[in-house]
C-alpha cells in the first residue's frame, strides 16, 4: 500500500515500564501516539477498519457507524494517520485507510511490562 501523506511518529526503544528512565524526547514522542489512541471516535475508527472488508475503508464507510459529519471522521482519521497508527492510499477521489500492524504492536508491547512480555512470548 503506498503511504501517502503520513508523518510517521516513531515510537521509543525503551519502554515507561523497562525499569530505566525514558529519555524526554522519546516520552512526548510516545505521548502524542498514546493521545491519538484517547478517544473513543478514534479507539471505534481503528475497530471499523480493522473489521472492515479487505482490513480498509473510506471515510463515506465510517461516517454512518460512527454517527459523526464526514469532515469530523476525516479530522480524527488524520489524527490517527499522522500518528502512525493508520495508512492512506488515495485511489482515484477516494482515499482508503489501513491499520499499520507493526505500529500497533509497537505500541503493546510498549505498555507491557518486561516480565510480562517473557511469559506472553513463551506461551
Amino acid at each position: 500500500m503506498q503511504d501517502v501523506g503520513t508523518l510517521q511518529t516513531t515510537t521509543p526503544a525503551i519502554s515507561p515500564l523497562a525499569g530505566e528512565p525514558i529519555k524526554r524526547a522519546d516520552a512526548e514522542r510516545l505521548a502524542g501516539v498514546l493521545k491519538a489512541f484517547a478517544d473513543p471516535a478514534r479507539l471505534r475508527l481503528l475497530s471499523l477498519i480493522q473489521a472492515a472488508p479487505e482490513g480498509e475503508a473510506s471515510v463515506s464507510d465510517l461516517t454512518a457507524p460512527l454517527g459523526l459529519s464526514q469532515p469530523t471522521v476525516s479530522h480524527h482519521l488524520r489524527i490517527l494517520t499522522e500518528a502512525g497508527l493508520i495508512e492512506r492510499e488515495k485511489r482515484g477521489v477516494w482515499a482508503y485507510y489501513r491499520l499499520v500492524p507493526s505500529a500497533i504492536a509497537a505500541i503493546a508491547d510498549l505498555l507491557t511490562p518486561p516480565r510480562k512480555r517473557a511469559t506472553k512470548k513463551t506461551r
